[in-house]
């Protein structure tokens, strides 16, 4: 809901009222916290418009936490170069910020000679993305490091970590607001145009309303094509929602660090990671869906039990429980190659003072606040 010095004088009955803003970001997930950081930072009156009751109730809630080093994305891509520009801005904000995040480092495994000649190519693509603390190491060294580990070669990741992701949206929020930026929960964006004197936002929730902003952000996550297309926007790409499903493990942790295998389609693997606290899960696999659905099916577990089992033979049957379930907010198809991260401005969508930001999946929590400096760049 807006705050009421916020909300526009439409009381009168005259539908063409609504009251003036700077800027406003549409989204209150990591990126748009970041980029209403950025903004308000660089002096602009920011109002962030949340359609949830809560921040980061989206993609931002439902991931593995993790500090991307960037070896993964191709070279000159906006994934690539946010990635790495990201990882260092992300370390820097949180220690100076008290937002708990902790370094354990990553294994990247191959568990057969040809899984071994992707690590070569990671490796290739590391160098060229600028990517820093990358090495491979023997398949011997691996197993001293996790004794529980099976393969023939690895890649050992030193500038990976974890975050608290909800407390960095805190950190992030409260910079904001300290330079003026106001928070709306409960106000969903439900359409609008883009004209001469601005862009016009239709706002719903309990008190419906609108605004007629100078310069606007859609930073929506799962949302961000669908608000694009309700303020007539051109150039939307079609947008594809990829399920990730996570189990977590009854028994003891096997590993102190991130393991992941060499990557594979639409994401990176089953992999292995650790919350703040030493508790791991493994996860996410891909699963294409039609429409938002968090349930985990408890059936899934069949495939994770053979993928874990590459690198972790000794996992016991019955051993995973159900944890949660994330989206990916896709703006590529299931047999299409993965797409960039895609952050239009007039130029691409014809409308004056918008920046959209579609596609924001992994490593856009790595990628915040790099991310936030391009928008704020191209809404200046």
């Amino acid at each position: 809901m807006l705050p009421r010095n916020l909300e526009a004088t439409t009381g009168n009955g005259d539908k063409g009222l609504a009251d003036r803003i700077d800027c406003a970001v549409i989204g209150a997930g990591i990126v748009g916290l970041a980029c209403a950081r950025a903004l308000a930072m660089a002096g602009r009156e920011v109002v962030i418009l949340e359609a949830g009751d809560s921040i980061g109730g989206g993609v931002s809630s439902r991931n593995s936490e993790v500090i991307h080093a960037g070896m993964y994305y191709p070279a000159g891509s906006l994934k690539a170069r946010l990635c790495v520009a990201g990882n260092r801005l992300l370390r820097d904000f949180a220690a100076s910020h008290g937002v708990d995040f902790r370094m354990v480092g990553k294994l990247i495994v191959a568990t057969d000679p040809a899984e071994e000649a992707k690590l070569a190519d990671i490796m290739a693509r590391a160098r060229v993305n600028g990517c820093t603390g990358l090495a491979p190491i023997a398949a011997a060294r691996a197993r001293e490091m996790e004794p529980a580990l099976s393969c023939t070669a690895a890649l050992f990741s030193a500038d990976t970590g974890i975050v608290d992701t909800h407390a960095l949206m805190l950190a992030l929020l409260g910079e904001a607001e300290a330079q003026g930026a106001v928070l709306a929960l409960q106000s969903p964006v439900g359409g609008g145009r883009s004209g001469d004197d601005g862009i016009l936002l239709e706002i719903g929730g309990a008190e419906p309303t609108r605004l007629l902003a100078r310069t606007v952000i859609i930073a929506a996550g799962l949302s961000s094509c669908p608000v694009a297309r309700s303020l007539g926007l051109a150039a939307v790409p079609r947008d594809h929602l990829c399920k990730g499903n996570y189990f977590t493990l009854t028994g003891a942790m096997p590993f102190s660090r991130l393991v992941y295998p060499v990557p594979v389609a639409a994401g990176l693997g089953v992999h292995y990671t650790l919350d703040l606290s030493g508790r791991g899960r493994f996860g996410p696999d891909v699963e294409w869906v039609a429409a938002e659905d968090y349930r985990v099916d408890p059936k899934r577990a069949e495939s994770f039990y053979a993928a874990i089992r590459r690198y972790w033979p000794d996992l016991a049957d019955g051993a995973l429980e159900p944890a949660y379930a994330g989206i990916r907010p896709k703006i590529n198809a299931e047999h299409e190659p993965a797409a960039d991260f895609a952050v239009h401005g007039p130029d691409r969508h014809g409308a004056a003072g918008v920046v959209a930001l579609y596609g924001i999946e992994s490593p856009g929590l790595t990628s915040c606040l790099a991310l936030a400096e391009l928008v704020k760049e191209m809404a200046a």
